[in-house]
């Protein structure tokens, strides 16, 4: 099992999390809102995550979205990690959140 943990950048670009070299499973991808949550003002550090799931040479749009805008509270974390993917060499997870860009991202990969 291997790790990869990437920092989720803020617009205008995507940020490529995950690259496959070679076949390989997607077993979880973990996704953590790094700001601090506060009572006092609960929205302070919400952010929105977006994802792809794309073939090597193919542009991220529609046809390969599989989060739209999914809120994240601050201080939260969500977990993918009941069904699998499995990604062909190239094939990429690309993510994007609009500021504030305090998400991190964890993919955990298998060989296939």
């Amino acid at each position: 099992m291997a790790l990869t943990s990437t920092l989720i950048d803020d617009q205008p670009s995507n940020t490529v999390i995950y690259t496959s070299n070679g076949i390989n499973a997607i077993t979880a991808l973990i996704i953590c809102n790094t700001a601090t949550y506060n009572p006092a003002s609960p929205q302070d550090g919400l952010t929105y995550l977006t994802l792809w799931a794309k073939k090597s040479g193919i542009a991220v749009g529609a046809v390969n979205q599989i989060v739209n805008a999914m809120p994240v509270p601050a201080g939260e974390t969500v977990s993918f990690d009941t069904e699998k993917l499995v990604l062909d060499d190239g094939d990429q997870i690309v993510a994007f959140c609009p500021v504030p860009a305090n998400l991190s991202a964890t993919v955990s990969t298998l060989p296939v």
